[in-house]
């Protein structure tokens, strides 16, 4: 018996990151994929499993283009796709990285891929288990892959890739991981309601918000960025507001 979808086939899975505000800024050529987070897809299974109550709540989802409907429609079906048929998913996935990371090798150029723009979800690993993609292996070596986590684990699993970049994610809740993160030497972003400072607990803190590759410019540092949308009302402590 045919299985039921719940989705409509998805033409490109990944977005161009001029669509985004920030990735816009990145100096290289970069793909974004968004999915709907947390747990907006028909089986209600989270895609952030990590993320705070506020997090959750100040989700920036809805922000920039994020506010249209019709992309938001978009990217809960792409949701719907993943949860619903994973590996099928997946293989499109790689076939979209592989073909624009040919295209960019064959003008010598450098490309980027943020997997994660709207979800928290360890895809470097499905598509190792699924396919034999290993990022780290990759012969062309001007391919960077880079994203935000809640999950500390994850980002001290690929701490020592060569090009994947994680960086922690600080929320009210996970004050304890953040510290570790930070004497690991794994940057951490944190969302500040003000201008940011120069120093945040003893270390470093550069404006996140430039371009959403500063997390691949720099080690150790605390990535600032200023509350947007939901978060400026935020005061759960998700949102720095003493320093």
């Amino acid at each position: 018996m045919e299985t039921l979808k719940h989705y409509k086939p998805v033409k490109n899975l990944l977005s161009k990151g001029s669509t985004n505000a920030k990735t816009s800024k990145n100096d290289i050529k970069t793909f974004i994929l968004y999915l709907a987070p947390h747990n907006l897809n028909y089986k209600g299974i989270t895609l952030c499993k990590d993320a705070s109550v506020n997090c959750i709540k100040v989700c920036l989802y809805s922000a920039g283009m994020g506010i249209f409907s019709n992309v938001q429609k978009s990217r809960i079906n792409k949701a719907n796709y993943f949860v619903s048929d994973k590996k099928a998913f997946l293989a499109q996935l790689l076939k979209e990285i592989k073909k624009e990371i040919k295209k960019a090798s064959d003008k010598n150029e450098k490309i980027a891929f943020r997997l994660n723009g709207t979800s928290d979800i360890d895809f470097l690993y499905l598509l190792d288990k699924h396919f034999n993609f290993n990022v780290d292996l990759l012969h062309y070596d001007k391919v960077y892959f880079y994203d935000y986590t809640k999950s500390l684990a994850r980002a001290k699993r690929y701490q020592n890739y060569r090009n994947y970049t994680l960086t922690f994610s600080k929320s009210e809740s996970n004050e304890k991981e953040t510290i570790e993160a930070l004497n690991l030497g794994i940057n951490v972003a944190a969302v500040f309601s003000n201008e940011l400072p120069k120093t945040y607990k003893g270390i470093k803190v550069i404006d996140g918000d430039r371009s959403d590759l500063e997390m691949i410019k720099f080690k150790n540092v605390i990535l600032g960025l200023k509350a947007k949308g939901k978060a400026r009302k935020d005061t759960s402590g998700f949102v720095i507001t003493n320093y």
